[in-house]
Parts: structure tokens; C-alpha cells; sequence
């Protein structure tokens, strides 16, 4: 009976791989936005942009806020024109993927905050569309987390947290705030300090202080010596705003900077690196650890901010990026090492940035005309243990492409991940399919290693999916 279903398994994955338009078997994230849209033309952006994922991850509420840039409106109106436009993509767009939902359905998840500021939106008689719509979705039969990504200020989640506080029984308080995951672009109003010092058990990811500073500046940065043209004006005309069908058209210039709000959802993207639940893992919206920073001076007019509780935040990588080699083995490590908390983002760029001209290209191409990414598998398990001394290997077997492109491999460890810091060394070259003899390092204890696969396409533009694997070396 067991081979029978194994055998029905793999029948099941081929059907799979021939049918163009395909069904994401990953677990999709819940996810409700509260944007200051219209305070800066980088809302509208990522408004676009997240709308091209809109079948990968459940939006459950599109939420006009106010914030420090924009203290006296809320916006809804401007939501519900890129709405308009995506209505005139979304057919086209279900040729490359199943799932994305009408239109019609996200306009109905419009709401909207109190046009007030910060505090003056929090208490009695201060609740909103928006802030009930956040309880409502809590209190929904639904055990998967609640994501909210904050673009703008924080004062409608913080009504709905103080009116849960206040009517709800500690029990029932205690659960509903269990399933929040908030992760704040920064502090935009003078709640974000007070939620996190009245919530301490919240789960909360946040770059306090200095805008230029944070993980999630690195998303529009301009970094020496790496090649940015993925952040360039020319480059957001040639394969977002022109040419791309109505929605690309309705992506705005930059004014003060690229999509900066971006990041606080990047990492809910199923493409086999994001572990939402994992910040400390690292991911397309960068990696954070949970402990008590020091106190941050405010941006603009918020407070200085002294945290009182740890919270989830900026972590440094070192990170050697690779680059195409012209003779001889087709990559090489670059002569350039980069280390900071903004290397924890920018080094996944153009693999993002690649993914979101594609997912443009799907607004107006046929399926065939357009680029999909590939299908990474293991030929091993994704987790095993193996002894002090014990060579092992790392296998992607079974990896297929949508559209017969070409791939490429790359295996690396990401050695701040996981308790062994200490690097690793191939044996074999790292751009094989399967990497085999690999000695496992000498430990007192158990220790873990993550090592990550990525696989690339050649086709246009190049799209990248990925898999870990967590190696667990106990002594001999």
C-alpha cells in the first residue's frame, strides 16, 4: 500500500509539471496591509507589485492609514484605482498561475483608519473600518498566523489591540494577539513604541529609528560596487512602467525612494528560501534577530525609542556575491565581501527584482511568450543528521523547469543560520546539481547547518527558486 501511494505521488507531480497553469501546493500566508498610500508614490508601487502575488498570498484587508509623512488623510481611493487596473490584467495573469483572485473580491477588502495621528487614533470611541476589519479577521475560524504589514503608521492596529485588550477576556486576548505577526517599515507615527511596550508577547519586526539605516532601506539602495541596475529608473521604465498593460502604468516615478515598503512582505513569497515564521533565517526581505537593541534616535518627528522587551530586528550577514565567470567554471566568488544588516536584503535583489518583471510580463504574454521559474527538488531530505567525520552530499534530483529552460545550481552554506558559524568547504564545485563529499566538521555538541540550493533558469529575464536543507552534525 505504501508504494502504491508512493508510486500515485509522482504520477501526481508529473500531471503537475505538464499543465502550464499550475496550483501552488505551499501553504499560503494571510496578510493584511496598512498603507499611508498617497503620503509618497512608493506606496503605490508596492501596492502593484504585491497585487502580482496576490494568488501566492492570502490579502485579506487593504487598509488606508495615516503616518508622519500624512497626519490629517486616509487615501482609499487610491487602492481602489490600481484595483481597476489590475481587473484589466488579472485573466491574463491566471495563464501563468492559478489563484489570483478577482477584482472585485479586493475591492471589497478596502477599508480605511481614522485621518488621525499616531495616539489621537487610539481609545475609547477611536475605532475604524480599518480596526475592526483587522479584529474581524482575527476572530475568523482560520488557525494560520495574521500577517500585517505596515507601509505607513501603526495607530489602526493599535486600536484594534486596545479594543481587544478592553472588551475581550485575557484568555481570548491572549490568543488573538498569538496569532499577529506585524512587521512596521520602521515607525511611522508614536504607536509603534507604545504597542510593543504594552504588547510584549507580540511578534513584531521592526528597523527602529534611522530610515537610511534599516534592513529594509537596502531595497532601493545604491551599493558600491555591485552592479544596481535593477534599481535604476531605466530599468523600472523598460520592464515595469511601459509597455507592461495597465497595471505597470499605473506605477509611479520615483520620488523619494524605491518601493520602501516592499519588504515588509517579501519574505511571505512561497519560493522555497522564505520562512516567515523564521526571521533569523533569512530571506527575500531580510534576516532579523530577536533580542533588546539599543535606543534609537526617531526619524523625523517620533520619539526616540527605547525598547523595554526584545523585539525582531537588524542582524548582520557577510556576503561574497558571485559572478559569472567568462572561460572555465561559470561562476566565481566575487573579490568583494560585504557585511551589515542591509546585505541581509540586497543580496536576494536582482532575484526579486527578476521575479517582478516577469510577473509583469505575465499582465499582457501568453504563457509560451513569458518566463516562469523553475521547480527546485531534493534528491535527499531537506533535514538529516549525520556524525562528526561522516562525508555526506547535497542532491537536487528531480529539479524541472515550466518552460525546458536551461538551469543552473548553486549550492552555498549560510553560515549566520543555524549554531555552526564556521564555514564549510566543498570538495567538488558548488554550481553541481548534486555536491558530493562533504565532510562533516568536528563538534563538541549538536550542531546545525543550513545550506541553500539555489536554482536559476536562463531564461529572460533569469528567475531563480530555491531549497534548504539542515544538516545536523552530532559528535562522534
Amino acid at each position: 500500500m505504501k508504494n502504491y501511494y508512493h508510486q500515485l505521488k509522482r504520477v501526481l507531480f508529473v500531471l503537475i509539471l505538464v499543465v502550464p497553469v499550475f496550483t501552488l501546493a505551499q501553504e499560503k500566508h494571510r496578510l493584511i496591509v496598512l498603507t499611508d498610500i498617497e503620503a509618497d508614490p512608493d506606496d503605490s508601487q508596492t501596492l502593484v507589485r504585491l497585487l502580482l502575488y496576490s494568488n501566492q498570498i492570502d490579502i485579506e484587508g487593504l487598509i488606508a492609514t495615516t503616518s508622519t509623512h500624512q497626519k490629517e488623510r486616509v487615501a482609499p481611493g487610491t487602492i481602489h484605482s490600481i484595483l481597476e487596473a489590475y481587473n484589466k490584467v488579472q485573466p491574463n495573469l491566471k495563464k501563468h498561475e492559478a489563484g489570483f483572485p478577482p477584482a472585485d473580491q479586493l475591492h471589497s477588502l478596502v477599508k480605511q483608519g481614522l485621518p488621525l495621528y499616531g495616539m489621537e487614533g487610539v481609545g475609547e470611541d477611536k475605532d475604524s473600518e480599518g480596526s475592526e476589519w483587522i479584529i474581524k479577521k482575527l476572530e475568523a475560524d482560520d488557525d494560520r498566523p495574521l500577517w500585517i504589514s505596515v507601509w505607513g503608521g501603526t495607530n489602526t492596529l493599535a486600536q484594534a489591540l486596545w479594543k481587544i485588550e478592553n472588551t475581550k477576556s485575557k484568555i481570548e486576548a491572549s490568543r488573538l494577539i498569538s496569532k499577529l505577526r506585524v512587521y512596521t517599515i520602521s515607525d511611522q507615527d508614536d504607536t509603534g513604541s507604545w504597542i510593543r511596550k504594552t504588547y510584549p508577547d507580540l511578534f513584531y519586526i521592526v528597523s527602529p529609528g534611522s530610515y537610511f539605516t534599516a534592513t529594509w532601506w537596502a531595497v532601493k539602495m545604491v551599493v558600491p560596487g555591485i552592479d544596481n541596475t535593477v534599481v535604476s529608473n531605466q530599468w523600472l521604465a523598460d520592464n515595469i512602467q511601459q509597455g507592461h498593460g495597465p497595471l505597470g502604468a499605473m506605477y509611479p516615478d520615483v520620488a523619494y525612494g524605491m518601493e520602501g515598503d516592499t519588504p515588509s512582505w517579501l519574505n511571505l513569497i512561497l519560493n522555497g528560501l522564505n520562512n516567515p515564521e523564521h526571521p533569523d533565517w533569512g530571506g527575500w526581505g531580510g534576516r532579523y534577530e530577536l533580542y533588546l537593541p539599543d535606543v534609537q534616535a526617531g526619524f523625523g518627528d517620533i520619539p526616540n525609542t527605547e525598547e523595554t522587551r526584545p523585539i525582531w530586528t537588524d542582524t548582520d550577514d557577510t556576503f561574497t556575491p558571485y559572478v559569472p565567470n567568462e572561460y572555465g567554471r561559470a561562476i566565481r566568488k566575487d573579490t568583494l565581501t560585504f557585511t551589515d544588516n542591509q546585505v541581509t536584503l540586497w543580496r536576494w535583489r536582482d532575484d526579486f527584482q527578476n521575479d517582478f518583471a516577469a510577473r509583469m510580463d505575465w499582465c499582457i504574454k501568453s504563457f509560451e511568450e513569458a518566463n516562469h521559474p523553475p521547480v527546485p527538488a531534493l534528491g535527499t531530505p531537506d533535514e538529516f543528521t549525520v556524525k562528526s567525520g561522516e562525508i555526506f552530499s547535497l542532491d537536487a534530483s528531480g529539479t524541472t523547469d515550466p518552460d525546458g529552460d536551461n538551469l543552473s545550481y548553486l549550492w552555498f552554506q549560510y553560515p549566520e543560520v543555524g549554531s555552526y558559524d564556521k564555514e564549510i568547504r566543498f570538495r567538488l564545485a558548488e554550481n553541481l546539481y548534486n555536491v558530493h563529499t562533504i565532510e562533516a566538521p568536528s563538534v563538541e555538541k549538536p550542531e546545525t547547518i543550513h545550506f541553500i540550493l539555489k536554482v536559476s533558469d536562463k531564461g529572460t529575464p533569469a528567475l531563480s527558486r530555491y531549497k534548504r536543507v539542515i544538516v545536523t552534525i552530532d559528535p562522534e
